[in-house]
């Protein structure tokens, strides 16, 4: 271009620049954007994936346990309902029993959008890396502690089941912790931050009626 001095240097400048972005066009990347170009000199975008997309393994291991965790205690929660004496403990009990299910059914939901396995039931899960037994999840009565929870009627019943579901909100708060750990992100993480907020309410809750007797 500096050489052909027939072409005004104004000129040349702008044919150049028009033919860079002729090129640019052509050939358009965009970091940004994250967009590429077509072979038209147009451009797609790369769409983000979408929020049942984005999970880990820590993700799947806090549903998969917190599954079968919640479970146990909806059925605690509906024992209290046809064994226990006081008013307070039944009112405690209903509102764990609703807030539960609705956090079960979004995390069954989550696994299904992953294809990965929603538990059965009340199952520990295997390799979950909680406790001295990885096959118990912290705070999970076994068959024989539910089988003696059930067997007792008014006040002892109300003190097994604020002893027992202390625990089991402690081992619930143990597994959102520890998992938070391993990197959780998006709706997991948000719900075991509910889980610890939540349940360490309870807690405190239940002390208390234990100490008023």
């Amino acid at each position: 271009m500096n050489t052909n001095r027939s072409v005004p240097r104004r000129a040349a400048l702008a044919a150049t620049a028009a033919a860079v972005g002729l090129i640019l066009a052509a050939c358009g990347t965009d970091d940004s954007t994250n967009t590429a170009g077509t072979a038209s000199g147009t451009s797609t975008t790369t769409p983000a994936p979408s929020e049942a997309e984005q999970h880990n393994k820590a993700d799947v291991s806090f549903a998969q346990g917190m599954i079968p965790h919640h479970r146990q205690a909806i059925v605690m929660s509906n024992m209290a309902q046809s064994h226990g004496a006081s008013d307070e403990v039944k009112a405690l009990a209903e509102r764990i029993k609703k807030a539960q299910q609705p956090e079960i059914d979004a995390m069954a939901g989550w696994l299904r959008a992953w294809g990965e396995r929603v538990p059965s039931g009340m199952e520990g899960m295997d390799g979950m890396g909680h406790g001295d037994d990885d096959s118990t999840l912290p705070g999970m009565m076994d068959d024989e502690d539910l089988d003696r929870i059930g067997n007792a009627q008014g006040n002892a019943f109300d003190t097994m089941f604020l002893i027992h579901m202390i625990e089991h909100h402690e081992g619930a708060i143990d597994m959102a912790e520890t998992e938070k750990r391993q990197g959780l992100h998006g709706p997991a993480k948000t719900l075991a931050d509910d889980i610890i907020t939540s349940q360490t309410a309870e807690i405190t809750q239940m002390r208390e009626m234990l100490k008023n007797g």
